[in-house]
């Protein structure tokens, strides 16, 4: 369900970009910042192979979701075309049906995005975007000895709107994006061994403003 909800809110996003170049104004972008600050609800889709002792233990694997405060600098290339760096810090507790609790883990993902926005000096503002995210995995918590969990480059895929207030600088946000990560993790001298995709959708709102 929660993966069909994020599904349908980039579909939704990325339909606003056709019906958002009604009105316009003529002054450029190119050059200018962004800035902003969201709440953002962090929602893995994971899945996982287990083993202990080379034996595949089955069972179903969930990580926690979390809710997030995220900074992000976007800047303009071109009037359409924009940078955007992305930072924040997330926590997970991840489980299984047969093992129950593997560990907790903070994760430190930064992202950096290519956008395009069609209409960004619009009433509605969207944008698209991809690129690459690097995350790296601290500060686990485990009854498992010497656990460890392999950091990793995934990718990025995003989608989002801003909404002007008034006629100043500042403006509202929404944005959803989909990380396609992967990890290893190692515990118990090599005995056990995983391989997962944590896969998250980040749902954003929060609020910004043009430099």
């Amino acid at each position: 369900m929660k993966t069909r909800i994020a599904l349908l809110s980039v579909l939704f996003l990325t339909g606003a970009a056709f019906s958002a170049g009604a009105q316009t104004d003529s002054s450029g972008v190119a050059g200018s910042f962004q800035v902003r600050l969201r709440g953002v609800a962090v929602i893995p889709d994971p899945s996982a192979t287990i083993t202990i002792s080379g034996k595949n233990i089955g069972g179903t694997t969930k990580v926690s979701d979390f809710l997030v405060p995220e900074a992000d600098l976007t800047y303009f290339l071109t009037d359409n075309i924009g940078v955007e760096a992305i930072a924040a810090v997330t926590k997970h507790t991840i489980s299984n049906s047969v093992a129950g609790r593997i560990s907790s883990v903070w994760l430190l993902p930064p992202t950096v995005t290519a956008q395009y926005h069609f209409n960004p000096n619009g009433t509605i503002r969207p944008y698209v975007g991809a690129g690459i995210n690097y995350t790296f995995f601290y500060d686990h918590n485990s009854a498992l000895p010497g656990i460890t969990f392999k950091n990793n480059v995934g990718f990025a895929l995003q989608a989002g709107a801003d909404v002007p207030v008034g006629d100043g600088p500042y403006f509202l946000n929404v944005d959803v994006k989909k990380i396609f990560l992967k990890t290893s993790i190692q515990a118990s001298g090599g005995a056990v061994q995983a391989k997962a995709s944590l896969d998250p959708w980040l749902l954003g709102l929060g609020v910004g403003i043009r430099l």
